[in-house]
C-alpha cells in the first residue's frame, strides 16, 4: 500500500475504504481513501491519495495526498 508515502508509524495500520479510477486528458488517475488506525484500534486520521500517471511519453508519475487529522 502507501504507508511509506504517508509516513505511517509502524505500530499503526492503513485501511483502504474506497478506490476510484479515472482517465482524463491523457492522465490515468487512481484515487485511494484510507483510514489510519492506531495501536488501540481507533481511527486517528483519514487520507485521500491520488496517483496520477501520464498515458503519453515520457509517462511521468505524480503522487499527492491530503490528510485529515481526527
Amino acid at each position: 500500500m502507501h504507508e511509506e508515502e504517508l509516513e505511517i508509524l509502524k505500530e499503526h495500520s492503513l485501511v483502504q475504504t474506497k478506490t476510484e479510477w479515472k482517465q482524463k486528458r491523457g492522465q490515468d488517475t487512481d484515487t485511494y481513501w484510507y483510514d489510519e488506525i492506531n495501536s488501540e484500534g481507533k481511527v486517528i486520521a483519514k487520507y485521500i491519495l491520488k496517483d496520477s500517471t501520464s498515458m503519453h511519453p515520457p509517462f511521468g508519475n505524480n503522487i499527492t495526498f491530503e490528510k485529515e487529522v481526527l
